[in-house]
């Protein structure tokens, strides 16, 4: 059976890369297009009570068709389908920069005395087209602190340390952004900085990310834990690092201790340890 989360068709449309494979009114290569909304609620489906993921500014996304005021598509950072406001996308660009601190703020002019810039979450993706002062400009017409934005061809080396920057940020269930964080949220955040690809969720970073190491293997700095349901940075000697429920932020949180509340509060051992960027 196709994991929806990545299933590129519904029960109207379907992707071209599909014909002969699944039943669709039509096909189609789709158009790509980007997110132009600071944060965006993904839906599993038209209707759905809570977003499956988010997405923030500049993602592009594929979209098979607009249906009664939303898109369905496929997320291009992490392949994952589903539906988005026809409101939250915009025409496609191609970035040269994405945030690098927590937050940052669009303004409508080169003057931090605008009174009402936009706030854009740490990844978010910009087209740089000029420099004024200690400001980038983009194609949006917003100009960003230059201190907060770095080429998206110089990748960071440590996505711990991306992950870092977000401590504090208040725990939510599917959250990709400084406003809301979930686990795999949080790895993705690294990963991405880092320039590798990276699925939405826990299960799918557990099978795709790197090999399971031997029981017993040292944890060490970059490396993921993974329980039913959870994944958690390791960032140095018996700690961690992640967005979770039980702090409703991210948190450093000792292993050895998260490893027993786990276990006690009914949610199980680990079950995979992996070094993701080797």
């Amino acid at each position: 059976m196709s994991d929806r989360r990545s299933h590129f068709a519904n029960a109207r449309v379907a992707h071209s890369s599909l014909r002969g494979h699944v039943e669709a009114e039509r096909f189609t290569d789709g158009t790509w297009m980007r997110v132009t909304k600071p944060v965006a609620d993904l839906l599993a489906a038209p209707g759905s009570a809570g977003p499956d993921r988010q997405v923030i500014w500049g993602e592009p996304f594929h979209v098979l068709e607009i249906h009664e005021g939303l898109a369905f598509g496929r997320c291009g950072l992490n392949g994952h389908a589903g539906y988005l406001s026809e409101q939250a996308l915009g025409e496609a660009d191609t970035p040269t920069h994405r945030v690098k601190v927590r937050q940052t703020l669009g303004f409508s002019r080169p003057d931090f005395k605008d009174p009402q810039p936009v706030g854009l979450s740490i990844a978010s993706r910009l087209r740089v087209t000029g420099e004024t002062g200690r400001f980038l400009e983009t194609t949006d017409g917003m100009f960003i602190p230059k201190a907060h934005l770095a080429p998206l061809d110089t990748p960071e080396s440590d996505p711990v340390a991306v992950a870092e920057r977000l401590v504090g940020t208040p725990y939510l269930w599917g959250g990709n952004s400084h406003l809301g964080l979930d686990c795999s949220g949080l790895v993705q955040v690294g990963m991405q900085a880092c320039d590798h690809a990276c699925p939405g969720d826990s299960d799918q970073q557990l099978a795709q990310l790197g090999p399971l190491l031997p029981e017993g293997t040292e944890a060490c700095r970059g490396d993921l834990m993974f329980w039913k349901g959870h994944v958690a940075w390791v960032a140095g000697p018996d700690m961690l690092l992640h967005a979770n429920a039980y702090h409703m932020a991210v948190a450093y949180e000792p292993l050895k201790e998260a490893i027993t509340r786990i276990i006690d509060q009914g949610d199980g051992s680990v079950i995979g340890h992996i070094r993701p960027l080797e």
